[in-house]
């Protein structure tokens, strides 16, 4: 379901309903909804009592809400290990290692390295919360036109586009940190070091590090698209009078 009816306020404009023709939108809630279309938007306009600014601020809060709760779940004991959307595996350049050792008897330490990766990853969550409050800060009337009439992850693709080089800067010391104190570094200088002193295979090298960081970095976006599809859909989720005032503004 799309947020079709409060995009539709930002582009409205105060205009006669003589001057105005009826556009027709996609259902919500099973209810198809028609809303004037202004000949021209030379004022702020609203929607069933909603203004541009609060279509904004309900869509800033459901970011921050969807962003928060996705972060929150990540950065529990295991939040990315038991989760099958976000689980980081061994790292698939590397995943004849995994297959080798578990071959030779090593299986629990193959898995006692994912256990700790995917530690790692849950350490570092909580670090991606400012990077995402300040793209959301950044929204324009534009950015919110577009996201509320995008598709049910238009907003997570917006703060892909708009954070992800500085999460990868971000992420990466803190990622870092967090594998050396799981140990999961040191498990896997272990298991390759292990497997490259194998007669006939090929060494393997590779940087574990910005491995974890992009997968932890998927994640989280993965848990923020939920939450922002469950927004859309679920009217329990919204869970602040903003958010039921803006999201449910003109439902059936």
């Amino acid at each position: 379901m799309r947020f079709v009816v409060l995009a539709a306020g930002l582009a409205l404009g105060a205009t006669s309903a003589a001057e105005a023709q009826l556009i027709k939108l996609p259902k919500i809630g099973g209810t198809t909804i028609q809303l004037p279309k202004p000949a021209t938007t030379t004022a702020a306009g609203k929607i069933g009592g909603v203004s541009q600014e609060e279509a904004a601020l309900g869509l800033k809060e459901a970011l921050t809400q969807g962003i928060s709760k996705g972060a929150d779940q990540a950065s529990k004991q295991d939040g990315f290990y038991l989760n099958k959307l976000i689980r980081i595996p061994f790292p698939q350049d590397a995943q004849r290692v995994a297959t080798t050792m578990r071959r030779l008897g090593l299986g629990t330490e193959v898995d006692r390295f994912e256990l700790a990766l995917n530690r790692g990853a849950e350490q570092a969550a909580t670090s991606a919360k400012p990077i995402f409050v300040t793209a959301i800060r950044s929204l324009t009337f534009r950015d919110v036109w577009n996201i509320l009439s995008g598709e049910k992850d238009a907003a997570t693709q917006y703060l892909k586009r708009t954070t992800t080089p500085q999460l990868l800067t971000a992420f990466a010391p803190i990622m870092q940190q967090a594998l050396d104190q799981t140990n999961a570094t040191r498990y896997y200088s272990t298991l390759v070091t292990r497997y490259n002193k194998i007669p006939m295979v090929q060494p393997v090298n590779p940087n574990l590090n910005e491995y974890a960081t992009g997968k932890a970095i998927d994640g989280l976006f993965m848990l923020i698209a939920q939450e922002e599809a469950n927004i859309r859909e679920n009217p329990v989720a919204r869970t602040t009078e903003l958010l039921r005032r803006v999201f449910g503004s003109k439902r059936g």
